[in-house]
């Protein structure tokens, strides 16, 4: 009984802790009622939707892009390279034949 306190029979460290509480939550329901809260949690709710639309476009544009550059640049990069090392076959053949080695301007 040396704990309680004489009325209500609480003790004073409970009484503070339920007061802390009822300031704290007070001060945290006064501020998600206002409309400033209101506003910047709306303004970050649009603002993960933009992200995730740019991110979801994004990724769309990538694949496009890679795909795009895999069907028609990398055959290409081949075919320029065999035809690189087909004129320097020729180049070879030439000079070891003896005849003068013919320049062929690129294309």
């Amino acid at each position: 009984m040396a704990s309680q306190s004489r009325k209500g029979g609480v003790s004073l460290p409970d009484r503070r802790s339920a007061k802390n509480e009822g300031i704290i939550s007070r001060v945290s329901s006064t501020i998600s009622q206002s409309p400033i809260f209101y506003q910047g949690k709306r303004a970050a709710s649009d603002a993960g939707v933009v992200a995730k639309k740019l991110l979801k476009s994004t990724g769309k544009a990538a694949w496009i892009a890679g795909t795009t550059f895999l069907i028609l640049v990398v055959p290409l990069i081949i075919e320029m390279d065999r035809e690189q090392q087909l004129n320097e076959m020729e180049l070879q053949q030439a000079s070891l034949l003896g005849t003068p080695p013919v320049v062929v301007a690129p294309k």
